[in-house]
């Protein structure tokens, strides 16, 4: 071979190959995304990410992986030669060409190197970004209309939806390009290969018949064959991986549930159950587990054996002709390697068919999520209309998914100088009533007016987020400007604590990570006080009004205790008792200042003298908000003029009643 014209002609067999790929690959796309379900569930996924309308930057960095995957099966023809170069030096005795070899082998391998680094980090940096995008899809339209909220009321709501956001999307992204670069580089890498085995293949003998070129033939018969035979046996491995990612999602979310509700957990001395129903779910995935273990057995196995029948293959093929001196050593061990290489692209599809399982299992629960997102967003929804500050409630009719009457007929309006209580028994409908005012509740007819954005919801069991207990008592609107530590993301930060991790492998990753949470924390902690002394003055005073009025609220609301708390990041739900929790929640309404407030049991946890002077303190404070509320305390009357009496007999029957006749 002239190694002196391998550049130039390396240069345009890679221009060809290019455009080549480039045509059929987008027409196999095309094809696929109209012909097949799998193709339609890639490109409802993906279509977005490369729109150019977009961005044209994943396009240009997806040719640029396109060109370099072209690259390194160009280098991998050269290596070929190279190897056909060496071995002949070697038979010939040529010393000074065996090390012209050696210089040419350090040439092609920095260039191997150079181009596998980049393609590295081309790939990775690809995948990086398409999963921020694609998360911040699944996880926009999973909160946008509340899908995550409404989808409970699916036919069939969909399962760990958690891990179809975080896990699912890393798996896409990742195996989307490892797999369409895999068949690239197996297609164009057969073509080129094929012309290699193609000059140095002789003719063969089979059953008195004479068939040129007969090595090409044969390779491609027996992988052929074996592909055929891998699918028949590796088939159950699509249902098993699916299988294996729902039942280990399904354990890891029973686990999360014992840490959530520990406590009440231990009250009931419910380990033992706990522990049944933990040990159920881990055995469903041992089971699995086993199951993928044997059927991948049989797959491997298959596998294995005619990988191995392939080392020795070309050899006793080539072996007559190399001792009657038709062909060199170079040419003999060229012929090995480039039906070795051969046959390693034609098993491709044998080779990572359990690859494909994995893939297609993602695909489906993703596909999966999406149109569980769509359903529940297609589910109808009441008729909120926002009028000021305002609440009525015109000819409401709800009822529960079945088509049960909890509520027939209703007409109300409730003013800021009459709060309206909800009661009735138990299941008629009081929550629900309240579900269908937010706006959350599907089945209903009728308008509902009330305020579009100034309004709290107060539940029995409030939401505490995680972070700080000043955030918590904000919630859930943004902490204002100067207080405490804005919940930000300083991503320069986070990748200065990344490549710290990556120069040593550290004993305890646990100290190292709260080692690097402190070093985030602590720059955004003098930002933020610089930020504070900025904006507040030499006196400090706009910052201190903003930190004295949420103390004030948390001594208004009786938690004066946690004054000094109020910028320590903890798990509040749990450090609080929930009589506390239902007063941190006042203390939220304090703040807000709402039009209007929906307090469902809002005051269970308390004393009766805790909740009477938490409902003196909201009129007194906030006279112009409307309230209504749903309780059974009879203690509750003194602060509702009116109530509105479920029934709860089925019929949707209601009456509205004057509390002071019930005093």
């Amino acid at each position: 071979m002239n190694w002196t014209d391998a550049l130039v002609e390396s240069g345009i067999w890679i221009m060809q190959a290019y455009a080549i790929t480039l045509v059929l690959a987008s027409a196999t796309i095309g094809i696929l995304a109209r012909r097949t379900v799998w193709g339609r569930q890639f490109w409802a996924l993906a279509s977005g990410y490369f729109s150019p309308r977009r961005s044209w930057k994943p396009l240009v960095t997806l040719a640029l992986i396109l060109l370099l995957t072209l690259a390194g099966v160009r280098l991998e023809v050269l290596f070929s030669n190279w190897y056909n170069t060496m071995y002949t030096a070697l038979q010939k005795l040529d010393e000074s060409g065996f090390w012209g070899a050696m210089v040419l082998f350090a040439v092609l391998a920095t260039i191997h190197v150079v181009r596998s680094l980049l393609d590295f980090y081309v790939q990775n940096a690809f995948t990086i970004r398409w999963r921020v995008w694609l998360n911040e899809q699944l996880l926009g339209s999973w909160l946008d209309k509340q899908a995550y909220y409404r989808s409970q009321y699916l036919d069939t709501p969909v399962d760990n939806p958690d891990q179809r956001i975080q896990q699912d999307v890393t798996v896409f992204a990742e195996m989307s390009l490892s797999l369409c670069m895999g068949v690239i580089n197996a297609l164009v890498s057969t073509f080129a290969f094929t012309l290699i085995l193609w000059n140095l293949s002789g003719p063969i003998s089979l059953f008195g018949l004479e068939v040129p070129r007969g090595m090409v033939f044969l390779v491609f018969v027996y992988v052929i064959v074996a592909t055929v035979f891998a699918i028949k046996i590796g088939r159950p491995l699509i249902l098993l991986n699916f299988l294996n990612e729902r039942f280990n999602a399904d354990y890891r979310y029973a686990l999360v549930r014992l840490r959530e509700y520990a406590e009440s957990i231990a009250f009931y001395a419910g380990e033992k159950v706990e522990g049944t129903i933990l040990r159920g779910r881990f055995a469903n995935v041992i089971n699995n587990a086993w199951a993928i273990v044997y059927r991948s057995l049989k797959f491997l196995g298959f596998n294995f054996s005619v990988s191995q029948a392939a080392v020795v293959f070309p050899f006793i093929i080539q072996a007559q002709r190399f001792f009657s001196k038709q062909i060199s050593l170079g040419d003999l061990m060229q012929t090995a390697q480039a039906f070795g290489r051969l046959q390693d692209n034609l098993s491709f599809f044998r080779n990572a068919y359990d690859n494909f399982a994995t893939y297609r299992a993602t695909l489906d629960r993703l596909s999966g999520f999406t149109k569980a997102i769509a359903d529940a967003r297609a589910l109808p929804e009441p008729d909120v209309q926002a009028q000021g500050p305002r609440i009525a409630l015109q000819s409401l009719t709800v009822r529960t998914p079945s088509g049960t009457l909890l509520l027939k007929d209703l007409s109300v309006e409730v003013l800021p100088d009459a709060p309206l209580l909800i009661r009735g028994p138990s299941g008629s409908g009081k929550t629900t009533l309240l579900r269908a005012v937010a706006g959350l509740w599907p089945y209903c007819d009728g308008h509902i007016i009330r305020p579009e954005h100034e309004a709290l919801f107060l539940s029995q069991k409030p939401y505490l987020p995680l972070g700080s207990l000043r955030s918590a008592l904000y919630y859930p609107h943004a902490l204002p400007e100067g207080t405490g530590q804005q919940p930000t993301t300083d991503v320069r930060h986070q990748e200065q604590a990344a490549l710290a991790s990556a120069h040593r492998v550290p004993s305890n990753l646990d100290g190292l990570i709260n080692s690097h949470k402190n070093q985030v924390s602590r720059p955004h902690a003098a930002q933020d006080a610089q930020a504070s002394n900025e904006q507040s003055g030499p006196d400090g005073s706009a910052s201190a009004t903003l930190d004295q009025r949420a103390i004030d609220v948390l001594r208004a609301v009786q938690l004066g205790h946690l004054a000094d708390k109020l910028d320590m990041t903890a798990d509040w739900g749990r450090i609080l008792s929930l009589g506390e929790q239902q007063r941190l929640a006042f203390g939220r309404v304090l703040l807000a200042e709402p039009d209007a407030i929906f307090l469902d049991e809002a005051t269970s946890a308390m004393d009766e003298g805790l909740e009477d002077a938490m409902y003196r303190l909201v009129r007194e404070r906030l006279p112009a908000t409307i309230l209504l509320s749903v309780g059974h305390r009879s203690t509750l009357f003194a602060h509702h003029p009116r109530q509105l009496v479920l029934k709860g007999d089925g019929t949707g029957a209601w009456e509205i009643t004057d509390t002071d006749l019930l005093r």
